[in-house]
């Protein structure tokens, strides 16, 4: 290695700080204000229930017993999370890609983290618990959407529930439709044949992911 590439790669390790303890952190960061200590709650109120109900948006964070991590979607319509009692609430599952990556992380470590969000609005609703899987109940028959019963719901008992702040939507302007150019990026069904080998081709990928994959939503194919 020549002495300038050696002085070069000195330069980049220098230039790097990782932070290796609680300590480091929070000289870097402060401490958090007593309101955001505060926030945090056990049980939901009447506000969170409004939220939940409003809701048609739900990321969930799932992590297995090796500390393989996950974060999925959930979407249906505005209040699709069932609230079961002050402390528990369903999430209904829907014909999916079968990867079940999420689930089968939670059957190995029954901890998840949600977000809830409602378009137009930069606050959103966090809620963390303990989780289980449930291939029926009574309520399923309230989760029925275009005639089709869940497919099986996850329980989360509710171990912290708060609002997060609103800065990070705000930062990045998410909900103002000015700043959106989707067609920045190919379609779909190309991005899906760039980056992975399919039977399909690209044409009859196109037309999977056209009209009849919206039509489809709610089916279990076989």
């Amino acid at each position: 290695m020549t002495e300038a590439v050696v002085e070069s790669a000195e330069s980049t390790e220098s230039a790097e700080t990782e932070i290796r303890t609680v300590e480091q952190l929070r000289e870097l960061l402060g401490e958090p204000m007593e309101r955001a200590i505060n926030k945090e709650r056990t049980r939901l109120l009447p506000i969170d229930r409004q939220w939940l109900a409003a809701s048609p948006l739900c990321l969930i964070a799932t992590c297995d017993d090796q500390g393989n991590c996950d974060v999925s979607p959930k979407g249906d319509p505005p209040g699709f999370a069932k609230v079961l009692d002050e402390t528990r609430l369903a999430i209904p599952e829907r014909p999916g890609n079968r990867r079940a990556d999420g689930y089968l992380n939670m059957l190995r470590n029954p901890h998840v983290g949600l977000i809830f969000l409602i378009p137009g609005r930069n606050e959103t609703l966090r809620v963390n618990g303990r989780v289980r899987l449930v291939r029926d109940a009574p309520y399923f028959d309230e989760m029925v959407v275009k005639n089709h019963r869940p497919i099986l719901a996850l329980e989360v008992e509710i171990e912290q529930v708060f609002f997060h702040c609103a800065k990070a939507f705000m930062r990045s302007s998410l909900w103002k439709p000015q700043t959106w150019d989707p067609d920045q990026l190919p379609q779909h069904a190309a991005i899906v044949k760039s980056v992975q080998w399919t039977r399909e081709s690209l044409e009859e990928l196109t037309e999977y992911y056209g009209e009849s994959y919206e039509k489809s939503m709610y089916i279990t194919k076989k």
